[in-house]
């Protein structure tokens, strides 16, 4: 995990208008949103890393309701496109959704189905898709 941090830390790009890393209780807030429990894995990505910008695909933010990476609208708008409930999209990408189950597992959704591709962890999801993109 501190290794991916790290490199993402060292590639994020300086941007006119950062972003900001969210505090517990907008995450709280978010879980209210959505009606569901973040995993542990999920909330420690947020808290650390969701104010990197870097590569071509952008994670879920929740600092700000406006922006288009915001995760209660990302949500609303991957279940509303069949993403299976149990799952929270983290990334949004060419239309299909990585997405992160209550265990941490990170899955591809493509095409109206989750797809063989996945990741045991969010960290190894951002080393092997976010850092390459």
């Amino acid at each position: 995990m501190e290794d991916v941090i790290e490199e993402l830390r060292e590639r994020a790009l300086d941007v006119s208008v950062p972003l900001e890393l969210p505090d517990e209780d907008q995450l709280v807030e978010v879980e209210e949103q959505i009606l569901i429990s973040l995993p542990y894995e999920l909330r420690e990505f947020l808290l650390q890393v969701s104010d990197v910008i870097y590569g071509s695909i952008e994670p879920v933010t929740v600092t700000d309701p406006q922006s288009h990476t915001y995760l209660p609208e990302v949500a609303a708008n991957a279940w509303a496109e069949g993403l299976p409930r149990e799952l929270i999209p983290i990334c949004e990408c060419d239309g299909e959704y990585y997405g992160i189950s209550e265990e941490g597992e990170v899955v591809r959704w493509a095409d109206g189905e989750v797809t063989d591709d996945s990741w045991p962890s969010i960290w190894l999801w951002a080393r092997d898709i976010w850092l390459e993109s």
